[in-house]
């Protein structure tokens, strides 16, 4: 019998981290890394636009259990087996929204690449683990993924012109609040995104970028996270995936959902009493072709995201019972990153959400400068897709419906009174069209996106389906959310807005919070006692317990972050390969 383990690493998810670690892996074994996905793989052009095609665009595959809204519940009965890009989850006190997609989370986020401030590694992280340490792996992270601030316009009538950052830098001044232009992850040609040019490349050109994927510069749609039809972002399928796959023979397979992660014994026979010295046998179900398949390796990497890794972890600790080892403080300090969504609607100083990237600048309150635990947090501008802005211009009857109507008369009674004179400069039907839509929401409406220092301690568990569940500290984070309800309201009032609309799940009586950044339940620890994951040199990333069973996402991340977390999952993401495989990064790749 053959007893030669199939590959050197399987890669569960292909996020940032999992990208991270295919790329190093493979580069220390070529064509002996294997990635399983779950989700798709889109290529140019292929991302869901149509009503019907976005409502098709959720995570709910067969025999799927997962408390999630109803609305995805009610799509899978008409429709079946779902396996689109957004798995959205719905918990006691808070709801997550996360990727199931080739690329994970750098195919939705917000592109923002923001190292947290210092003062927070100090409190709750392992005792070696500080913002120093880490930066030369945020710096490799940083060139790999191409971040820089989006290119400065030339004037009023150049199309680099986003009148959101304006508006938002106006407030921050009005408020005294520092504000600066975020580093995105988003392709502005070689010049301007690789080699720190000043001229970046004209909207819409195509080029290869410094890896040899093919990307567009960023034609300021607007459409970042809900996928970027253009390539325009700096996902990972365009830098660490790619050249994994291309440079050193990675193998991928996609829409594969692995169940059970197996130890072996010394003749490869599963083992789920073995550390994992042996290598594992790592069993997951084909979503697309039917039926469980296996494979065999000496290292496996669990990168499929906080929710995901998590629950993998979970089931095959609790459930499967082929993880016994793995600490009971697996679930503990999970953390939302002090999530927080509303909209100033209808004001009356131009803000034009629905042009630019998604995000440009970001203001502090109180995390990076006189940092307050309590009421730490940054506000970002955010714009939303072209298709969103025609679907509130379709709100301006119910948000205002008797000025609506007001002015619908007006212009019935111009056009029936103008026929009768020659020229009837005002009586087209144009003319009528632009006068009901010259007020347009979109125009004057603003998407504030919040995150911040929560107190990181939700607990995340099994329900009796072998799901997730979230008990999630709302109370004790009020300070939080108070602080960044005062600011949303100052900011609506600034721009002279109507309304001002926390998300909807934030009304009574549902009261919920939405994450889109869950971190934590396998913390970074230095010893078994205070985490999941051990962060000692020789062993970073490695789960107690077990050889060769390596964590590499946001699950690792013991704190709130305060900043957007991508950069802190790269960063850990590189910390950790380059202890497996002793080769210092660099971004050349």
């Amino acid at each position: 019998m053959n007893t030669a383990l199939q590959h050197e690493a399987v890669v569960i998810g292909s996020g940032f981290g999992g990208a991270v670690m295919s790329a190093r892996l493979s580069r220390k074994w070529p064509g002996k890394i294997l990635v399983l996905e779950r989700g798709r793989e889109y290529p140019l052009g292929a991302y869901p636009r149509s009503p019907a095609e976005m409502a098709d665009n959720v995570w709910c595959p067969d025999g799927d259990s997962a408390r999630r809204p109803r609305a995805v519940h009610q799509r899978k009965a008409a429709r079946g087996h779902l396996t689109g890009m957004f798995d959205i989850r719905h918990f006691d006190k808070i709801d997550t929204v996360t990727s199931a997609v080739y690329g994970g989370g750098s195919q939705i986020y917000a592109n923002v690449f923001l190292p947290p401030p210092a003062a927070v590694f100090e409190q709750g992280w392992p005792a070696g683990l500080r913002r120093d340490v880490l930066a030369p792996y945020y710096e490799v992270a940083r060139q790999v993924l191409g971040a820089r601030p989006v290119p400065p316009a030339d004037g009023e009538d150049d199309r680099r012109t986003i009148r959101r950052t304006e508006r938002f830098q106006e407030f921050a001044r009005e408020a005294g609040l520092p504000t600066k232009m975020a580093d995105i992850c988003v392709y502005f040609g070689n010049g301007y995104t690789y080699k720190a040019s000043d001229r970046p490349l004209p909207l819409g050109v195509q080029e290869a970028n410094r890896y040899g994927a093919l990307q567009t510069s960023c034609t300021y749609c607007g459409e970042c996270d809900i996928g970027c039809n253009v390539q325009a972002k700096n996902s990972v399928d365009h830098n660490y995936l790619h050249v994994a796959r291309k440079r050193y023979q990675a193998a991928v397979r996609t829409q594969c959902e692995v169940e059970r992660i197996v130890p072996l014994d010394a003749a490869h026979a599963d083992d789920p009493d073995g550390d994992g010295g042996h290598g594992y046998r790592v069993y997951f179900r084909d979503l697309r072709m039917g039926g469980t398949h296996s494979v065999t390796t000496r290292r496996v990497v669990v990168s499929a995201g906080t929710l995901g890794t998590n629950e993998l972890l979970m089931r095959n600790r609790d459930v499967h019972k082929t993880l016994p080892r793995v600490s009971p403080r697996l679930g503990q300090r999970f953390s939302g990153n002090g999530d927080f969504l509303a909209f100033a609607v209808d004001g009356e100083k131009e803000v034009n959400s629905t042009y630019g990237p998604v995000i440009t600048q970001y203001i502090d309150h109180r995390l990076y400068k006189d940092l307050d635990r309590s009421q730490a947090f940054l506000l970002q501008d955010a714009s939303y897709p072209t298709q969103v802005g025609w679907a509130t211009a379709a709100l301006g009857p119910v948000m205002n419906p008797f000025a609506m109507l007001w002015t619908t008369c007006k212009q019935v009674f111009a056009y029936a009174f103008d026929k009768f004179y020659p020229g009837r400069k005002h009586s087209s039907v144009g003319y009528m069209v632009q006068k009901l839509f010259s007020h347009d929401l979109s125009k004057y409406s603003a998407v504030l996106l919040c995150m911040g220092l929560d107190n990181a301690r939700g607990v995340l568990r099994l329900n009796k389906e072998g799901y997730l569940d979230i008990d999630w500290p709302q109370e004790s984070n009020r300070s939080l959310y108070d602080a960044i309800l005062s600011l949303g309201e100052r900011f609506t009032r600034f721009i002279g807005a109507r309304h001002y609309v926390p998300l909807p799940t934030w009304l009574w009586p549902v009261k919920n919070n939405v994450t889109v950044h869950p971190l934590g339940g396998c913390a970074l620890a230095d010893t078994p006692e205070q985490g999941v994951v051990s962060a000692r040199q020789g062993e970073r990333g490695r789960v107690f317990g077990y050889q060769g069973l390596y964590v590499a996402d946001g699950s690792l991340v013991p704190t709130a972050l305060g900043a957007n977390p991508v950069a802190t999952i790269t960063a850990l993401s590189e910390w950790i390969a380059h202890d497996v495989t002793g080769t210092a990064p660099d971004a050349d790749l």
